[in-house]
């Protein structure tokens, strides 16, 4: 197990920090965002399930061959009270490391998530008060607010979509189409999922630059894919308008308004709001010049060879620790 705890160590590292570093500033998610995502979710899980794993197999190598038999004589061990002392100083650090390092990713994933619920229950209640049904009723709601603010509130069949009075004066109505789209598609592709787990993944380690790195990543990349659902029936034009006047609400203010623009403001959605981002008011200034830039200047899908091999690596890149872990176990 020596040889396969430092494997795992050097797959975390280059894990945590060159590989989401170079997809950072690669151009080719743009041309498939959907590849890009399941990339980005293979990087997060390997390199957390390589950095608890390295420690496991390290802390468990004096008293067992595999994960598995070091598993079952620790069991053993603290189940019959047995004492340690076949275990070393750094064993015993390695597998207290493990164990908190493990303790606090899941305790960090339950806690944003109940920061969620939370705000978007208080969330909920304010729009009962201040906006009412859409026209369409087609779990719209609209708020009195002279910007032009969109965004979606996830929660199931609860789910709604907020648009302002401003925005649909501003709109015209292929635009205010658009934008709808766009926000569906958050909600129906479950964006907020994604959100909510990267959102974890920063708040758990946010030392690592490159856990800001991939939330950066994952926001714009749903932005992209919402993009993709809302080309399917309108034109490219129509949505950049859309994103351009969107986008302009994002910074305004309505001090008399009780859902003032700043509260509203989707770039905040995980954990201030629990919302999904709006149409170009939830992106950072660059994701949405990143967007209009590739509605401007679009370049061909990656093809279906590339796109393939991709998702193998993807596969792969969960696949080797996980086998470098079970597997020995299972044939020892």
């Amino acid at each position: 197990m020596f040889w396969t705890s430092y494997f795992l160590a050097v797959l975390a590292l280059i894990l945590a920090w060159p590989v989401p570093v170079l997809l950072s500033r690669a151009h080719w998610p743009a041309r498939s965002p959907f590849t890009a995502m399941v990339l980005w979710q293979a990087i997060a899980l390997a390199g957390g399930l390589s950095m608890i794993g390295a420690m496991l197999v390290y802390g468990l190598e004096p008293i067992g061959n595999n994960l598995l038999a070091g598993l079952k004589s620790l069991a053993g061990m603290v189940l019959n009270d047995e004492p340690t002392t076949a275990l070393g100083f750094w064993h015993l650090f390695a597998l207290s490391a493990a164990a908190l390092l493990t303790a606090h990713l899941v305790f960090t994933l339950l806690l944003t998530y109940y920061k969620i619920e939370r705000q978007r229950r208080r969330h909920r209640e304010l729009l009962a008060l201040l906006a009412s049904p859409s026209s369409d009723g087609s779990a719209t709601m609209v708020i009195n607010h002279d910007s032009p603010v969109a965004y979606c509130l996830p929660g199931g069949a609860r789910s709604v979509t907020v648009l302002s009075d401003g925005l649909m004066a501003a709109l015209e109505p292929d635009e205010l189409r658009a934008v709808v789209i766009h926000e569906k598609a958050h909600l129906s592709q479950r964006h907020d999922l994604l959100l909510w787990a990267f959102a974890a993944w920063r708040q758990a380690l946010p030392w690592f630059p490159t856990t800001k790195l991939a939330q950066t990543a994952v926001n714009s990349l749903i932005e992209m894919l919402a993009d993709d659902v809302a080309l399917r029936t309108e034109s490219k034009s129509t949505l950049i308008k859309a994103i351009a006047i969107v986008s302009s609400g994002s910074t305004a203010s309505a001090p008399g308004s009780a859902l003032n623009a700043s509260a509203l403001q989707p770039g905040s959605a995980i954990l201030e709001g629990g919302r999904v981002s709006a149409t170009g008011g939830a992106d950072s200034p660059r994701t949405t010049a990143s967007r209009v830039s590739r509605l401007l200047s679009p370049e061909p899908p990656l093809s279906k060879a590339l796109r393939s091999l991709v998702l193998v690596a993807s596969a792969l890149l969960l696949a080797v620790p996980t086998a470098l872990l079970i597997v020995p176990g299972l044939l020892g």
